[in-house]
């Protein structure tokens, strides 16, 4: 084992996609093993070892980008297309074109994080798959891992998150269908440890990486309810259909971690092959941990709890808040003339243009009420929410103090919002 850990010493090893849930657990794995890693990023960083690699950019320069590189990990993937995100460019033809410069340069090894799957189902899959077997033949010493489902006691992401959260639904455990399609998860611990050993490794070809046994979906959820020790609940059949319609939704909206491919993924079962754990043992000395095993060693926190939980009600907060804005928006559009001039009248505000100013604001809280809604740069769109709410709550609170004691707490509700729109802030930075 010692040998392992010193394996990298000396070494430097590249990492695409490093800003990636995965990835820091691969990071942190290579580090562990003695490497010094340069984490491979979409934009530049202030601080550590990087290097810009946008595989959306076909102008990239791969060879400058791993010139003096031992080892490259790629662990960048996308789960839906969007903008210049495309499947065929990060999945298949910038990865393959970094693999090209690594024969040029004498890089000795590549090792390609993957996806358990099938090409039919879906363009995620099929487009690693295709890279896959496109490196596996280049004249580079390369090993191709697929994991299954990917999990960790100390964070979620996506997919993972999704299933954390409907597994600590209060009084209720909502199953699609009759939750019975296999799972193999594997904790991502285990995996960026294998992905270390695979780097310092000579082992070529694919490896299936997953659990030592499958997990049927509802079981999976009952023990991570039990993990996050939420108490008892009733079993929640969800129609196969609705959540098909939601899937397709989803697809089409790019809106959550539940797609087409995943859905399909989930129905035909996540598994590996009879002998995945044989040959992850002979390959690399070890296998992945079951999921009791991990569950059991890590015992979950109350924080662990909030996330599970907000998941929800982030989304309801933010279009609750939208819709407010909305609201007030066409209130102050509304308005008569008569009713604005009424409310700032024998203050000095009716000085200050008041129908005019009750317009623009309108206008404003249109706009930030309708960004809000499209879900782009939330926690931009919820700073700037707070900026004018805190305006107006100490310009209108100190010149119109009578405001706060109107009979429904106009301005008292600020008291409120102020601090819903901090936890709306910080629940922006969600995967």
């Amino acid at each position: 084992m010692e040998e392992m850990r010193e394996a990298g010493q000396g070494r430097t090893v590249l990492v695409l996609g490093a800003g990636g849930f995965i990835a820091g657990f691969i990071i942190a794995a290579l580090r562990t093993h003695g490497w010094r890693v340069i984490r491979g990023v979409r934009r530049p960083e202030r601080d550590g070892d990087t290097r810009i690699c946008d595989l959306s950019d076909d102008t990239t320069d791969w060879r400058a980008v791993v010139a003096g590189v031992d080892v490259v990990v790629n662990a960048a993937g996308i789960l839906r297309e969007s903008g210049q995100q495309r499947f065929e460019a990060i999945h298949d033809g910038a990865p393959f074109a970094l693999a090209q410069a690594c024969v040029d340069l004498g890089v000795r090894r590549f090792v390609q994080v993957s996806a358990l799957g099938r090409p039919e189902d879906g363009e995620f899959v099929a487009s690693k798959h295709r890279f896959d077997e496109a490196l596996l033949r280049l004249p580079l010493s390369a090993v191709v891992l697929r994991p299954s489902v990917v999990y960790s006691t100390r964070g979620s992401y996506g997919g993972t998150s999704l299933l954390r959260a409907m597994a600590a639904l209060p009084g209720v455990l909502a199953l699609p269908g009759r939750g019975d399609w296999p799972l193999q998860p594997l904790s991502a611990e285990d995996l960026g440890e294998l992905v270390a050993r695979a780097a310092t490794g000579s082992a070529t070809g694919v490896f299936e990486v997953a659990g030592p046994a499958p997990v049927m979906l509802g079981e999976y959820l009952h023990r991570w309810r039990h993990w996050l020790r939420v108490g008892p609940a009733v079993t929640l059949q969800v129609p196969v259909w609705l959540v098909s319609a939601a899937a397709w939704l989803g697809e089409r909206c790019g809106v959550g971690p539940l797609g087409e491919t995943m859905w399909k993924m989930l129905q035909r079962g996540n598994v590996a092959s009879s002998d995945a754990s044989v040959r992850l043992h002979e390959a690399f000395g070890m296998v992945p941990r079951a999921l009791d095993d991990v569950l059991v060693s890590e015992p979950s926190q109350v924080q662990d709890r909030w996330h599970a939980r907000l998941y929800w009600l982030g989304p309801l907060l933010r279009v609750a808040v939208a819709a407010l804005f909305l609201l007030s928006a066409f209130s102050g559009l509304l308005a008569p003339v008569a009713t604005i001039e009424s409310l700032v009248r024998d203050s000095v505000l009716s000085a200050w243009h008041p129908v005019a100013m009750a317009r623009l604001a309108a206008v404003l809280d249109l706009a930030l009420g309708a960004w809000l809604l499209t879900g782009r740069a939330p926690r931009i769109a919820t700073a700037s929410m707070i900026v004018p709410v805190l305006v107006y709550t100490l310009v209108f609170g100190s010149l119109l103090p009578q405001s706060w004691l109107e009979p429904l707490g106009g301005m008292a509700k600020n008291l409120v919002v102020l601090p819903a729109l901090a936890v709306l802030w910080v629940l922006g930075d969600r995967r």
